[in-house]
């Protein structure tokens, strides 16, 4: 990795330079040293090439930021790209880096990787120091790279770690045991998701793995526990900082972020408990599987103009967008998402906690098996 140059999504800090995580509430905020992660893949390496831009603060799937700017989205120039690490997706698919860093709290790596046809990897949480990173939901935010390979987020992520790669030689599906979720995962599913999803599973299939289907109906649960999580903890990260501008954000955002005031503290101390329990039982459910399936998004990339003007399509569109990503976050598990033969559809492989090694070799894989 000695000189590659890639690219950084601007919530990580870079001593000197400007990291604004897309918003003007921190407009001209300069950090004086780097992020713990940037520190070790430069002393790895690798070089940083610039910063990209990123929905505001982190808060959204869709990558849509009329605040900063939109990029583009590979398959579709009307279209949103994805986010929150969208122009992590896009300097990377349209080639103006080999690879990205960006950061995934309820799927903001996978979703713009799923649209822009590449591969990306959501670390487990408290994998990788978060010191230096513009916070969103400190306890479900992770790091993770987006890259045209599964070998290239291989070398990445080990340059975060400051470690060797994991070993992808000999990997093969022959013999593993893979589960398509049933439950909210294919709810709601559009034709070409579905379409790239089925082809996705019938190659899987047919390089050797033995495929199964499983309903978990404590992932129903979990996900009705992600309001108050997710917004609740952004909401107490954020609040002194918006409520002193909350006319420099974009509505939509600001609207997100301030729900979070509605829960109490017992409603989130009670929520937690919970999803630890949903956690260990979701963990048994899946001890004797290699990873659990499912399509990275139920829909394309939305068109990026209906959504500045169409309130019902622009609420339908963000709420679909990270549906199945989240069920890997509020898991608190580690997942890669791959391309399928249709563009912008991808296909997730959520694994247990910590086993970002055993997935990048089952991705390595599968990655062979989707060619």
């Amino acid at each position: 990795m000695d000189g590659v140059p890639i690219s950084w999504k601007d919530l990580f800090d870079t001593a000197g330079i400007v990291t604004e995580a897309g918003s003007a509430l921190l407009k001209h905020r300069t950090p004086t040293r780097d992020a713990a992660v940037l520190e070790t893949a430069t002393l790895q390496g690798l070089v940083c090439l610039g910063k990209t831009h990123m929905s505001e603060l982190a808060f959204s799937g869709l990558g849509l930021n009329p605040v900063t700017a939109t990029p583009p989205c590979l398959n579709d120039d009307r279209a949103v790209p994805g986010g929150s690490s969208s122009g992590a997706a896009a300097s990377v698919a349209f080639g103006l880096a080999p690879a990205a860093i960006g950061s995934d709290t309820g799927g903001s790596v996978r979703i713009p990787a799923a649209w822009n046809d590449l591969v990306g990897l959501k670390t487990t949480a408290g994998s990788l120091p978060l010191t230096g990173t513009v916070p969103l939901c400190e306890a479900f935010d992770t790091i993770g790279p987006l890259a045209h390979s599964v070998e290239d987020c291989a070398h990445l992520l080990a340059a975060l770690h400051g470690q060797r790669p994991a070993d992808l030689t000999g990997s093969s599906l022959a013999g593993t045991r893979l589960a398509v979720l049933d439950s909210i995962a294919l709810d709601d599913l559009r034709d070409r998701p579905a379409k790239g999803f089925d082809d996705a599973t019938q190659r899987l299939a047919r390089a050797g793995a033995t495929l199964t289907r499983i309903s978990a109906p404590e992932v129903a649960e979990a996900m009705r526990l992600a309001a108050l999580l997710f917004t609740a903890e952004a909401y107490g990260i954020w609040r002194e900082t918006i409520e002193s501008a909350p006319e420099k954000m974009f509505p939509r955002i600001l609207e997100r972020f301030r729900s979070g005031a509605q829960f109490t503290a017992a409603d989130y101390v009670a929520g937690w408990r919970r999803l630890h329990q949903l956690r260990a039982i979701w963990a048994d459910r899946t001890a004797g599987l290699d990873a659990v399936i499912l399509p990275t998004a139920p829909i394309l990339p939305p068109d990026a103009n209906r959504l500045m003007t169409d309130d019902a399509y622009y609420v339908t569109e963000n709420l679909l967008a990270l549906r199945n990503t989240r069920i890997g976050n509020m898991l608190g598990l580690c997942a890669l998402t791959l391309p399928t033969s249709q563009p912008s559809c991808g296909i997730s492989l959520m694994a247990a906690p910590g086993q970002e090694s055993r997935l990048l070799r089952l991705g390595a894989a599968a990655e062979h098996a989707l060619r």
